[in-house]
């Protein structure tokens, strides 16, 4: 995949925050993702590019061609919730089916603020991953999606330790002007003073490095990521001008290949492009509608976490936050909460919005909420049916998570080493 500097027909003149030469100021993040940079919902298609040749000079043979390829994860604070589970895992599961899918448990952004329960990380890792699996994302069977079981590569992140080499190697290549500027950064460093820890100043470097691990094509972003999905670009587009092309080149003899395989020059990193879900299909919390689902809210009533029992989740939705409104509508902003419960309805029944407005759009809250309760109930059953399995049946779950990491250091490593090689460190002695 070719990297897009700019999709205007007109090229612009404003120096690009990844060229060395130019002095560190304030990200112009719309520079580097422009309408047709960004991919959004659906799926875009995976149709491969033609078949290239190698280097002029040598005999023309076809190079194999490979699926695009897709990186997303989540971390393992916490229940995984419905707001997870429909605006990120679902996504997941039907991208397994076009692309070369990398999923992992981002355990090491877990721990980045600090002051983590060791105990808890694990238990709640372990968790994550069999929810994964068992929403849709399992490699070895099928299951209640009904998906094709041999598209992921599930894995936890601190068991391809390339994620925290690379991240060192790009944090000495960014500007630390770049990180203050973070929007997250700034709202959480104001709240904990001196006491922030520089995991939350450095996480988007260490996100950066999650992404262009795995030559990713695309990367399934939130509004609120958005922004650390464009900086792992600049990230990107500086390491490539900085060490990649011709002087990548004389880091060996004319035409010698890179740790890789690959020839040595161009680009050492690919540019991912980001894919934004499509819209509507966010759960928002349970006392405050204009609110997302959050793991951090200290309200558990705010959330339904997909392993919540059906007793707990009847009382999460007949204590939820309504309106005085008569009927129920969908996107009337006076009424942010019937929006909301209205597409947790959509969202769990499969319906569309006309039908849910004519099976549902005359009820009151009162009968509105036990009909919500049992659609709830009624698509997480299965889920937490095949959690059981997944988590009962000894050595299954550290199985598929060791196969994960094995084909994701096959693929870190190379990207890792070609890094290394670029920046001029000596290759490493078997």
């Amino acid at each position: 995949m070719r990297r897009v500097v700019d999709a205007s027909p007109t090229a612009r003149r404003t120096p690009s925050r990844a060229d060395p030469t130019v002095p560190c100021s304030p990200p112009f993040y719309p520079h580097y993702i422009s309408p047709k940079q960004t991919l959004t919902a659906p799926i875009p298609s995976t149709k491969q590019a033609p078949a290239t040749t190698e280097q002029a000079g040598t005999e023309a043979k076809p190079k194999t061609e490979r699926r695009k390829r897709v990186l997303s994860g989540v971390q393992p604070t916490g229940s995984i919730h419905l707001g997870n589970y429909f605006g990120a895992i679902k996504n997941w599961v039907k991208m397994q089916e076009e692309f070369d899918a990398f999923y992992c448990v981002v355990d090491l952004h877990a721990i980045t603020a600090g002051g983590h329960d060791p105990k808890e990380l694990v238990k709640s890792t372990r968790s994550s991953a069999a929810i994964y699996l068992a929403a849709g994302l399992d490699p070895a069977r099928s299951n209640v999606l009904g998906l094709d079981p041999a598209r992921s590569n599930v894995f936890v992140q601190s068991h391809v330790s390339a994620h925290s080499e690379l991240c060192w190697l790009l944090n000495c290549a960014t500007p630390i002007g770049w990180l203050e500027k973070m929007i997250q950064f700034k709202e959480k460093a104001r709240k904990a003073g001196e006491d922030v820890s520089v995991g939350l100043l450095d996480y988007p470097v260490l996100m950066a490095s999650d992404i262009l691990l795995y030559n990713a094509d695309i990367v399934p972003v939130g509004e609120d990521q958005r922004q650390h999905l464009e900086l792992t670009r600049d990230i990107a587009g500086r390491v490539n001008n900085l060490y990649g092309g011709g002087k990548w080149k004389k880091m060996g003899p004319k035409g010698s290949r890179a740790p890789s395989g690959r020839f040595r020059g161009g680009e050492i990193l690919r540019v991912p492009d980001a894919y934004i879900p499509e819209a509507g299909a966010r759960v928002m919390s349970l006392t405050d509608g204009s609110a997302k689902m959050s793991k951090s809210n200290p309200a558990e009533g705010s959330r339904i976490n997909v392993l919540d029992s059906p007793d707990e989740i009847a009382k999460k939705i007949k204590r939820c936050k309504t309106d005085a409104f008569e009927g129920l509508e969908f996107g009337n902003p006076e009424r942010p909460e019937a929006t909301n419960l209205l597409t947790m309805y959509q969202l769990c029944t499969g319906m569309t919005k006309e039908e849910v407005l004519g099976e549902c759009g005359s009820m009151r809250w009162g009968d509105f909420k036990p009909a919500l309760t049992d659609a709830v109930i009624e698509h997480l059953t299965p889920i937490q049916a095949r959690y059981a399995e997944i988590v009962e049946e000894e050595g299954y779950l550290d199985g598929v998570l060791k196969k994960g990491a094995d084909a994701a250091n096959e693929v870190a490593e190379k990207t890792v080493a070609d890094v290394r090689d670029a920046m001029g460190f000596m290759e490493r002695i078997h």
